[in-house]
């Protein structure tokens, strides 16, 4: 087992142990509520026994959020983790599903706006239209272990573009390349135009048709969904282009 503190470190997490104590501070207390919301629903009623009897987590809050941030950063399998931190997979697979969620509710901090946050596909556009930034637009992919053999849907995750095994997230950011949102990963071999019409990107280049989004050629496919003639324009000027999220 690693020293939790060093684990801790920015280039595990990607951010200062300033942002990190900002974090716990934000998210122990919905967390908590989350936890004993799922004992009460589990036990049926109130509790019987005062607050902090009964058996201690393996694993702290903090260290909770260490785990997923490093999940996030660096790709580490869970059972990698679960040795890093003393405890076995399935517990780093719980602490993850239950961070992520908390992260997500989190949404997106807005540059330079504190306080502000975006936290569905919406927001950004609507952030997007009443500040006048151009967005950028595109898909990444992180290679993923090889499926086992005879395992259903095993090809969705061939990238043809790598050809490898990858998962794809879509992600927009403003135009100096800060994150503002990102969906959920989805097998590498699902087209980027795919992915964009079924998390509903597609309808917000409709809804806001005063906000400008850059796009690479593997988006000219939307030009058939009527979209207006600004992101036809943009798709055709640019060729290529790679967001660094």
């Amino acid at each position: 087992m690693v020293n939790r503190t060093v684990l801790a470190h920015r280039l595990f997490t990607g951010i200062s142990q300033r942002h990190l104590a900002r974090l716990v501070e934000e998210l122990a207390v919905p967390w908590q509520a989350g936890l004993e919301g799922r004992r009460h629903a589990a036990r049926g009623g109130a509790r019987k026994r005062a607050a902090g009897a009964g058996a201690r987590h393996q694993l702290v809050f903090v260290d909770r959020l260490v785990a997923t941030l490093i999940h996030l950063r660096h790709d580490l399998p869970h059972a990698v983790l679960g040795l890093l931190f003393g405890v076995d997979r399935s517990t780093i697979t719980r602490a993850i599903a239950e961070i992520r969620t908390l992260l997500a509710e989190r949404g997106c901090a807005v540059p330079d706006r504190p306080g502000l946050r975006l936290r569905t596909l919406t927001d950004v556009f609507a952030y997007a239209q009443a500040e006048g930034i151009e967005l950028r637009l595109d898909a990444t992919e992180i290679q993923v272990r090889r499926p086992l053999a005879g395992r259903g849907g095993r090809r969705t995750f061939v990238s043809g573009k790598k050809k490898q095994h990858t998962m794809k997230a879509t992600v927009i950011a403003d135009w100096r390349g800060r994150t503002l949102w990102t969906d959920a990963l989805r097998p590498g071999r699902m087209h980027d135009a795919t992915a964009a019409r079924n998390e509903g990107i597609a309808i917000c280049f409709q809804h806001f048709p005063d906000v400008e989004v850059l796009l690479d050629d593997g988006y000219l496919g939307l030009s058939r969904d009527r979209l207006p003639d600004t992101y036809r324009a943009i798709a055709g000027l640019v060729s290529d282009r790679t967001i660094n999220a």
